[in-house]
């Protein structure tokens, strides 16, 4: 049974298993928090985004890792519904590496834009707090594949609206909700992700990857754990020779014929009785090599 989830996960397109991973991670922050006795909050405190600077500096990773996490059940539910239906556009023109970038660099650009809106406007000086939610990367997708091909069209009932129409309407209605909503860090978290989105989008379109660096970083990553392949041991068999059975070389071909040679003129100016006894056993053993 393991090892059929584990097949079916490694078969899973990116959609699917990022939003494994986000249910996860729920899960495992909502049942360990339970069992210790503590808030959910504290009890992924690493792992949150926080809005002051000397602690995003020790906790770096928090720019990225507070897109896997959130507040509540149907703040999952919605944000996973957005991330695959958006996604699927997205899997008909790019590859899967490319969407991850999409969703890791749109989750970071969000983060930066929440951690230095927090502490750049005096409008929130006093609304101090901690980002969590994969909205930014989600946005940045949306808007990723809506400014790419704006121009899909989406049957939604008896009406056909186009891609674009949707993802302008959510990012207008987000930068509008910002100043009246009490969610103003998780909203510049949308913004920041659907702006690179956006830019990201249309340098692509120019010919322009702007994400290769960030895909080549996540290679370089995966190579670090994947596992070294052994080389093939290769056994070598000699095979012993005894002298007798060497090839004799060109060279010691050569003089043994050339021996031969002179015996038998020998033997055709004076006979074969004017052999030496030596001569007559090399020709014998030469007749008999032969």
């Amino acid at each position: 049974m393991k090892n059929n989830l584990t097949y079916q996960y490694k078969m899973a397109n990116v959609l699917v298993k990022l939003i494994i991973i986000n249910v996860a991670a729920f899960l495992v922050v909502r049942l360990g928090a339970f069992f210790m006795g503590t808030s959910p909050f504290y009890f992924s405190r690493w792992f949150v985004l926080s809005d002051d600077f000397n602690t995003l500096l020790f906790q770096p990773w928090t720019l990225i890792s507070y897109g896997f996490l959130h507040f509540d059940f149907f703040h999952l539910l919605f944000n996973m519904i957005w991330l695959y239906w958006f996604g699927k556009f997205a899997l008909t023109l790019f590859t899967e590496k490319r969407i991850l970038t999409v969703y890791l660099l749109g989750a970071l650009f969000g983060g930066l834009l929440f951690v230095l809106s927090y502490n750049l406007f005096p409008v929130f000086d006093e609304s101090r707090g901690f980002l969590i939610g994969a909205s930014g990367a989600v946005t940045a997708i949306m808007i990723f594949i809506a400014t790419y091909t704006p121009n899909t069209e989406l049957r939604i009932f008896n009406f056909t609206i186009k891609l674009w129409h949707i993802a302008a309407f959510l990012f207008i209605l987000d930068l509008i909700r910002i100043p009246s909503s009490g969610n103003a860090g998780g909203l510049l978290a949308h913004v920041g992700g659907g702006v690179f989105g956006y830019f990201y989008a249309v340098q692509l379109a120019k010919g322009k990857d702007i994400g290769k660096w960030f895909e080549n970083f996540m290679d370089w990553i995966a190579n670090i754990f994947k596992p070294k392949e052994k080389k093939p041991f290769t056994k070598v068999h000699r095979n012993k020779q005894t002298t007798t059975n060497r090839p004799i070389s060109k060279e010691v071909k050569s003089d043994h014929q050339k021996k031969i040679d002179i015996i038998l003129d020998k033997i055709g100016k004076s006979g074969y009785e004017s052999l030496t006894k030596a001569e007559k056993d090399f020709l014998f053993k030469a007749g008999k090599e032969d």
